[in-house]
């Protein structure tokens, strides 16, 4: 075999493997690296690139030698599954940086940052104060977390007693001006619905790039050509509006007769769909 052709398959063999070896470690290999998953991945790599370059070494050696290292992570990671303490030694603890506002500059030394690089962490979280912070913590795997004081946290509908309405994840219905079928039924919807919602907005399938329904049942959809101005949904706004309508059109009528009972009547229904109305705005309104 040349030399050439040798080494390309070598490269596209050891890919394979890698790539299967990857797959079967799961994603944190390739999220959140551990010392020792660091430390592992780094060899593996070094003896895949010594087979294919030294192609005097045997194949079979070099996918043992590679299979073996995947196996230890494996083994490890189950142990580190069943045991605290030897999960810490390996993985490593996290190290709190910052403690009531007060930095502790005792763990900065141990963990070799200096106030620069501290400060640096923080300006990338966007807070520009150490005062401002509650606690911060450098995790395991090198990621930097923190939690403001309350005073400094950004205000949410819970702190205000404000009522929200769920949100649930969008599916991609249209992709390259092809439907997919899968997300439309995910959502109790069919072709025929998806054609009347794009005939709604003016559009045609081959002319949509990306098409999603939000948790509203709402189609939003993004077109090839990105001169073309869609509209926005109205449903929810016109419901809102219908509703309000009805509400005003209720006390109008309590207003304008003298029969007792009607009377009463028209107050009652308008004060029930006025709680109806309170009770869905925050859905409607957007």
């Amino acid at each position: 075999m040349p030399l050439w052709l040798n080494v390309v398959s070598r490269v596209i063999l050891f890919m394979i493997i890698l790539f299967f070896i990857t797959k079967f470690l799961g994603k944190k290999q390739l999220s959140q690296l551990s010392f020792f998953e660091y430390v592992t991945g780094i060899t593996m790599g070094g003896i895949a690139a010594i087979v294919i370059l030294e192609v005097r070494h045997s194949i079979i050696i070099g996918g043992l030698a590679i299979l073996v290292m995947a196996a230890i992570p494996y083994i490890v990671g189950l142990i580190a599954l069943k045991s605290k303490k030897f999960r810490d030694f390996i993985e490593g603890k996290p190290t709190v940086f910052i403690k009531d506002g007060k930095i502790m500059e005792d763990n900065l030394k141990k963990e070799r940052y200096t106030t620069d690089e501290l400060l640096e962490l923080l300006r990338k979280k966007d807070v520009y104060q150490v005062s401002d912070v509650e606690f911060a913590i450098l995790e395991a795997t090198g990621d930097f977390s923190v939690m403001l004081k309350k005073e400094n946290q950004p205000l949410t509908a819970k702190d205000v007693n404000l009522s929200v309405a769920s949100i649930k994840e969008p599916q991609t219905v249209i992709m390259d001006g092809e439907v997919l079928d899968e997300p439309l039924s995910t959502i109790g919807r069919s072709r025929a619905w998806l054609h009347i919602e794009l005939e709604k907005l003016g559009v045609t399938i081959e002319n949509v790039f990306l098409g999603q329904v939000n948790s509203y049942g709402e189609l939003t959809v993004d077109l090839f050509d990105d001169k073309l101005q869609v509209a926005s949904p109205q449903e929810r706004a016109l419901i809102l509006s219908s509703m309000k309508k009805c509400q005003a059109d209720l006390e109008m009528f309590a207003l304008g007769t003298e029969v007792k009972e009607a009377k009463e009547m028209f107050t009652k229904n308008s004060e029930k769909l006025q709680e109806a109305i309170d009770k869905v705005f925050p859905i409607l309104k957007g």
